[in-house]
């Protein structure tokens, strides 16, 4: 049962490249370049809304699927592990029984959602998000700086 097993969950981009994030201090949802969230010199990422850095933007749904892929996995170790003690025990005086297999949790694919976003420039760090329109006209946060932004 050693070591470690590693999934990656893959997050799709709309048209124009865009990741759905969600803060989760806030909860709202904003979308950002995947270009700019894989890149080394993005450090830390600012809610646009909320302005705090929150260092989680993994929407809910990427969350409850990270939850179903550890649970079908640590099934699947615990599920060998004890079909392993039933074939050791067989023939022996105490011998264990393991029950059947338990269904795989299913995975629903994770889809781009929430396309009212307005796109919206932050000229402090040359970069872009699509944010809701209410928050364009308010004022918004740069993602990247933190920095106040009025259009």
């Amino acid at each position: 049962m050693g070591g470690y097993m590693s999934k990656n969950i893959t997050i799709p981009t709309d048209e124009d490249g865009f990741v759905l994030l969600q803060c989760h201090i806030c909860g709202e949802y904003f979308k950002l370049l995947a270009s700019e969230i894989n890149d080394d010199s993005t450090i830390n990422i600012w809610c646009p809304y909320c302005g705090l850095n929150g260092k989680q933007y993994a929407p809910k749904e990427v969350i409850e699927n990270a939850i179903k892929i550890a649970e079908n996995e640590f099934n699947e170790i615990i599920y060998n592990a004890f079909k392993k003690m039933e074939k050791e025990t067989k023939n022996s005086l105490i011998q264990f029984k393991c029950n059947k297999k338990p269904a795989l949790k299913d995975i629903p694919p994770i889809k781009v959602r929430i396309d009212k976003l307005e796109l919206q420039n932050y000229k402090c760090c040359n970069s872009m998000a699509k944010i809701q329109p209410i928050s364009k006209m308010c004022g918004s946060y740069c993602p990247i700086c933190g920095g106040i932004n009025y259009e």
